[in-house]
């Protein structure tokens, strides 16, 4: 089996920003439900191609007759199967609905492989009352469609309507090229909840899908309520990679208050906070010892291979990865990107870093990456914290 998955043509100019978290979390939901062979991207546009080779996917580029403004998924689809005969499903996602997490595709596609149906899509449970359009002038008096205004329901009396949230459409090859759409056969749909479906249709619509990522997003097998130790690397991360010379001759660098801030928040919470340099780092011992004093933690130097140094630093606080948080930015960081229980780098961080962080900020290093990498930390950690106390709860007492 395939996965396979399109991008629509939506502000491209802004979309390569939030589309390698995209790519991200289908990577991760098609390893982690173990479900999917291969990532498939299907695409006109050289930058996503690029992105999505960097974050291991497979390419299809897709021809001109089926890359129009008016060209259907479908379409594009049935391209992709005419070179591509070894799929059986294909379950295509929507590149505009980012917060799938790996349950969802697990959930929904053993509806087709263990209980039977054809085809499958995602919907969400919407509480809206809707009302016939009429023209202006008509004369004809609007009606509504789904509610008596006689008997109008409270919200919490009505459970409302499914409708489709656009997320993912999965079918066996048979009903698209038989067909000829997503939709057909022994039919069902699979529910998500209302936090997980956000769509991107219009420009209005990207700060409310960046701050659903950033809440409800996947991002990995985390346990983010035990986090207890971060490693940041001061380079790249704490610093712009910019180098001042004064006038006597001496290299400064500068560090972001905001980031020092958030590291101060971590802290606050009980979290160990553990600065990184290297050898070839060019900042001044000086400016290290004062970033140990101001704010109160150490500074480990570690050497090619940062893991080496690491590993025995975990071992001697008995704790184990899932238990660390880490800031990286190089290509030397990669194996800790890949370790840590939570992982990020910024927005500025070469592709094979990108590739093995969970979680990508978007500021570029020095300018408030770690600030938000923080904030981030302790938002999971809230969140786990209250599903934790939630499931404590005996509802059968109320």
């Amino acid at each position: 089996m395939e996965t396979w998955e399109s991008l629509q043509s939506v502000c491209r100019s802004q979309l390569i920003r939030l589309i390698e978290q995209v790519f991200l979390v289908y990577v991760c939901c098609s390893t982690s439900c173990r479900c999917s062979k291969i990532v498939w991207v299907s695409t006109d546009h050289d930058k996503i191609e690029e992105v999505a080779k960097a974050w291991g996917a497979q390419v299809h580029r897709r021809s001109p007759k089926v890359s129009r403004d008016f060209s259907s998924s479908v379409e594009t689809i049935q391209e992709f199967l005419e070179h591509h005969k070894e799929v059986d499903i294909v379950c295509h996602f929507q590149a505009t609905s980012p917060c799938l997490h790996p349950f969802h595709v697990k959930e929904a596609l053993e509806k087709i492989t263990v209980h039977g149906y054809d085809s499958v899509f995602a919907v969400v449970r919407r509480h809206q009352f809707r009302w016939k359009e009429v023209e202006k002038g008509s004369g004809e008096q609007t009606v509504p469609f789904n509610l008596e205004p006689a008997k109008r329901p409270r919200r919490q009396d009505w459970p409302g309507e499914l409708c489709e949230n656009g997320s993912f459409y999965f079918a066996k090859k048979e009903i698209i090229e038989k067909e000829g759409h997503l939709q057909g056969g022994k039919l069902t749909y699979y529910e998500m909840l209302p936090e997980y479906s956000v769509d991107i249709d219009v420009d209005i619509d990207w700060p409310v899908a960046e701050q659903r990522v950033l809440r409800y997003g996947y991002f990995g097998k985390v346990t983010p309520e035990v986090v207890r130790l971060m490693f940041c690397n001061i380079s790249g991360c704490l610093t712009d990679g910019k180098i001042f010379m004064s006038v006597s001759g001496e290299a400064m660098v500068s560090v972001n208050t905001r980031d020092t801030t958030g590291l101060r928040m971590l802290q606050e919470e009980q979290v160990e906070v553990i600065l990184l340099t290297t050898e070839k780092d060019p900042i001044d011992p000086a400016l290290l010892k004062k970033l140990e004093d101001r704010i109160k933690c150490k500074v480990e130097k570690v050497g090619k291979e940062p893991l080496n140094d690491l590993q025995s630093i975990v071992e001697k606080k008995k704790l184990e990865w899932k238990d660390v948080a880490f800031m990286g930015f190089d290509q030397a960081d990669v194996k800790c990107l890949n370790l840590a229980g939570l992982s990020a780098v910024p927005d500025d961080a070469p592709a094979v870093a990108k590739k093995a962080a969970k979680y990508i900020c978007r500021p570029a290093g020095g300018s408030g990456a770690v600030r938000e990498f923080t904030e981030h930390i302790l938002l999971q950690k809230q969140m786990a914290k209250s599903q934790r106390e939630q499931d404590r709860i005996d509802r059968h007492n109320f």
